[in-house]
């Protein structure tokens, strides 16, 4: 194992978790507005702090990469994260990429991976969108988004492509937004069709496998059968041969006796 797959296994868990800490510290200001004095300024450094962190791991895994052109061109997403400045409009951006790059970073099995990708996707995107088109929407004069829950609703309508049209963004950054969800949502959508025919097409073909195995099963054991029935039969005529040998033995032992 080489050096930046084993800091990639150990920091981990505790990238994970400066991903929590950097969202909760962006979206909680969003949601709870009335917060003490000098709170926004804590979980603003706390965002600054865990900036700083993918920071340092990106260039810690850069020095520790055999192929350095290589490990930029594969990680594009983390270098973005990085690069991007902390201003407020990026700030879901972010946070997308940050997905991105906390789930590259996370070993699960495969069928594990899928199912947790697409469900935490769709619940990230729906959580995370609605946070930041709260933070725009809610101080503009025309705007209707004023709730989380006004927020939520029109996340997840967007997302479903449903759009009932009783919220919607007014702002260039809100709507820029919600072309973000609908395109997440299609593909999503998309992901999930895909996902269930494969699923019906994996069950047809596992049925079709165990109707053929059960036909040659059944094929094999009436060819048994048949063979057990002519030995049969053989032994029956066996059976019947010998008796005939017994009768013409106990006629020959009459003759000899009568003699």
């Amino acid at each position: 194992m080489d050096r930046l797959t084993l800091w990639e296994r150990r920091t981990g868990p505790a990238l994970l978790a400066i991903g929590v800490c950097f969202l909760a510290s962006w979206a909680l200001p969003v949601v709870v507005p009335a917060l003490p004095p000098g709170a926004d300024r804590v979980l603003w450094y706390v965002q600054v702090a865990a900036w700083a962190l993918f920071a340092l791991d990106y260039a810690v895994r850069l020095t520790l990469a055999p192929r350095r052109l290589r490990f930029v061109v594969r990680n594009v997403p983390a270098l973005v994260v990085v690069l991007l400045p902390m201003l407020r409009p990026l700030w879901l951006l972010r946070a997308l990429l940050l997905l991105q790059v906390v789930a590259a970073r996370v070993r699960l099995p495969l069928r594990v991976r899928a199912v947790v990708y697409v469900s935490g996707t769709a619940l990230f995107l729906a959580l995370v969108g609605s946070v930041a088109v709260l933070d725009i929407e809610r101080s503009h004069a025309d705007g209707n988004i004023k709730t989380i829950g006004d927020a939520l609703w029109w996340a997840l309508t967007t997302m479903t492509t449903v759009g009932y049209g009783d919220r919607f963004p007014v702002t260039p950054e809100g709507r820029l937004v919600a072309a973000g969800l609908m395109t997440a949502g299609i593909a999503l959508l998309g992901v999930v069709t895909a996902a269930i025919a494969s699923w019906f097409v994996e069950r047809f073909q596992a049925s079709a496998a165990a109707e053929r195995r059960s036909e040659a099963e059944l094929k094999q054991a009436l060819e048994e059968l048949a063979g057990m029935r002519r030995e049969l039969g053989e032994l029956r005529q066996a059976v019947g041969e010998l008796g005939r040998l017994r009768e013409e033995l106990a006629a020959l032992t009459e003759r000899l006796d009568g003699r």
